[in-house]
Parts: structure tokens; C-alpha cells; sequence
């Protein structure tokens, strides 16, 4: 699950981050971000498994 894994990673520098800096400002906005594209990533690929899952349940 290397998804996982960078998931875990970006949120804590996230974390890291919005202690540093308040979690309004840009470098954490942008790391925020980055973390939103990951995540989209995961949800894409968990839903593409679960419908091809409930097609072939379908099909047989």
C-alpha cells in the first residue's frame, strides 16, 4: 500500500507544518492540497475496485 504510506507521510507534514506556521497559511494550504490529490487517488481506486467487485457478482 504505498499509497498508504505517502497518505500518512503528507498528513503529518501537514501537521508538521500547520504548528509551525497556523494552518491558513500557503506552504500549508499547498501541502494540504497535495494531500487532497492522495486521498482523491485512494477513494478513485477503492471505488473502481468495489464496482468492477459488484460486476462480476452480477455476471455470475
Amino acid at each position: 500500500m504505498a499509497l498508504m504510506f505517502q497518505i500518512d507521510i503528507k498528513r503529518k507534514d501537514m501537521y508538521r507544518k500547520a504548528k509551525k506556521f497556523g494552518f491558513t497559511h500557503p506552504i500549508v494550504v499547498s501541502v494540504s492540497q497535495e494531500l487532497d490529490r492522495l486521498l482523491n487517488r485512494y477513494q478513485e481506486k477503492y471505488n473502481n475496485q468495489n464496482i468492477n467487485s459488484l460486476k462480476n457478482r452480477l455476471v455470475s
